[in-house]
């Protein structure tokens, strides 16, 4: 009597490789990993075992999760009813999560599907079988923790010897050996942005002018090819770059800050001054802020002692209402910790508005307000006139990119990154139009010494003429800071240079 020929098993060969590396080879990881299980179901021929055509290799992805294109053919096909038993070299190829693996096990007993590894020998059709494969993914679990500790206290090791450890690359700088290098066409724009923050002393100004000019967030191609950044500047992407302690030459881990390796494009005083105003524009709201009392020293007064900034405030007494300026440490921590916390806020405000109505009478101080605005002016000509440069220089590179292109077009039919760089060229030359224009227009609107005296000599009379809140907006526009030092008794008053020159312009064009 014959016996029943053996029902055929349709074994279906699963593989997977965390990372790309090496995939390109010959031979690869996956390759082994499928030898070594056809050879386990080849020694299985007796039982009517056999290899499906289809091939399930995962290469590239993580076993952490499920998101893995071979591995959902796998399940589909399970639902199918195509597949008898799966064969894996180890149990971690088919999934290091103990959540995810329940799952794939149930949807393997809900199609009556088993479940082999090559090199660890075990049926899930038994309760013992069950239990060691729970232990041997539970040490799988495990190991990937450990990898995903070992690889943050690498990072954390590098930061902390101020080695750059990747990351979303960097405006102003490149990345080569993955060292940061400095991009100087960048790092001008850079310095520059952190120019207009002094100089409007608010986000939004900045945000505006860095899109009338046109200027994008950082631009970079990922390995893979895809194309990133070059987005409109935000204000929290402005927020962003103001605060990144990597242009002062550091490097930050979580809430440590480290020398770093790469050179920094900020003056240091430059980075701080910005950081200050930051911080003052944070406590008091900014200078949007809706200032019902009239505080004429609202965001501008410092404490020197503590090197914070002062809140106005005031007190009622009967029907009588008294004005302070109140130190952020006395606030925050009690008046003992301050030597001097508060002043009087009329007494203090009198005093600034009579030391700029002095400039027009103290033939000094008037000189020496017109040189500020003619610094201010050169400066900004010179700005102009390096970035002009850099964006000559640039288009000189990127031409002859392009001419090197055009010359293998015939060959190649089709070259990658062409688009690229013509929206790079199209976008440096629209630039430098622009600051042909902005230099004409510094020289058009040039102020002559004659107008600023003729401003200052009138100041006084120009002040009892406008209203509290015009002379909130002009001392805003005139004094960039005011430090009280309330120890010594001194005050120290720092005149924004562009405000008398914006001041100037505005008289100049009311008809007389």
């Amino acid at each position: 009597m014959m016996k029943d020929p053996k029902k055929t098993v349709r074994c279906a060969i699963y593989t997977r490789k965390s990372t790309e590396e090496g995939l390109e080879q010959e031979y690869s990881s996956l390759d082994a990993q499928r030898d070594a299980a056809e050879a386990y179901v080849a020694s299985q021929k007796h039982e009517g075992w056999d290899v499906i055509p289809k091939s399930y290799d995962d290469g590239g992805f993580t076993g952490s999760n499920m998101e893995r294109p071979a591995l959902k053919r796998l399940l589909a096909d399970i639902v199918a009813g195509e597949i008898d038993c799966v064969i894996v070299y180890k149990v971690d190829r088919l999934s290091r999560s103990l959540l995810d693996f329940t799952k794939i096990v149930e949807a393997f007993d809900q199609h009556g599907v088993s479940f082999v590894s090559v090199t660890q020998q075990f049926n899930t059709s038994t309760s013992m079988g069950r239990l060691v494969l729970n232990v041997l993914l539970s040490f799988a679990q495990f190991e990937r923790e450990m990898i995903s500790e070992r690889i943050r206290d690498k990072v954390a090791a590098s930061r902390r010897r101020g080695k750059w450890s990747g990351g979303m690359p960097l405006l102003g700088y490149t990345v080569e050996n993955t060292k940061l290098v400095v991009d100087e066409t960048e790092a001008d724009r850079v310095r520059q942005i952190f120019g207009l923050y002094i100089e409007h002393r608010s986000l939004l100004p900045v945000v505006k002018e860095l899109r009338q000019r046109g200027w994008t967030t950082k631009q970079w191609v990922t390995k893979k090819g895809d194309h990133r950044g070059g987005r409109a500047f935000t204000k929290n992407a402005v927020y962003k770059l103001l605060t990144n302690v990597t242009y002062i030459g550091k490097i930050r881990y979580k809430d440590e800050t480290h020398q770093g390796e790469h050179d920094g494009i900020v003056p240091l005083d430059l980075f701080r001054r910005v950081l200050n105003q930051l911080k003052a524009n944070g406590q008091s709201g900014g200078t949007g802020v809706r200032n019902k009392h009239n505080a004429l020293l609202k965001g501008l007064i410092w404490c020197k002692a503590c090197g914070r900034p002062m809140t106005h405030s005031y007190s009622c007494k009967g029907s009588k209402r008294y004005r302070y300026y109140v130190c952020g440490t006395a606030m925050q921590e009690g008046w003992a910790k301050c030597p001097a916390p508060s002043v009087p806020a009329g007494e203090i405000e009198r005093f600034v508005v009579e030391q700029i109505q002095t400039i027009g009478t103290d033939e000094d101080m008037l000189n020496q307000t017109i040189e500020q605005i003619e610094s201010r002016s050169n400066q900004l000509r010179t700005n102009l006139e390096a970035e002009r440069k850099s964006l000559q220089r640039q288009l000189r590179n990127d031409h002859e990119k392009l001419r090197a292109i055009a010359a293998n077009v015939a060959n190649n039919g089709r070259v990658a990154g062409l688009p690229e760089l013509q929206a790079r060229i199209d976008s440096a030359e629209d630039r430098l139009k622009a600051i042909a224009s902005e230099i004409q227009s510094l020289e058009d609107q040039a102020i002559e010494n004659t107008d600023v005296r003729r401003l200052l000599s009138g100041f006084e009379e120009l002040w009892q003429t406008i209203q509290p809140r015009e002379q909130v907006r002009l001392t805003a526009l005139l004094v960039d800071r005011v430090d009280f030092d309330g120890v010594a008794g001194n005050v120290g008053i720092t005149f924004h240079d562009t405000g008398m020159q914006s001041l100037t312009a505005e008289s100049m064009e009311v008809p007389a």
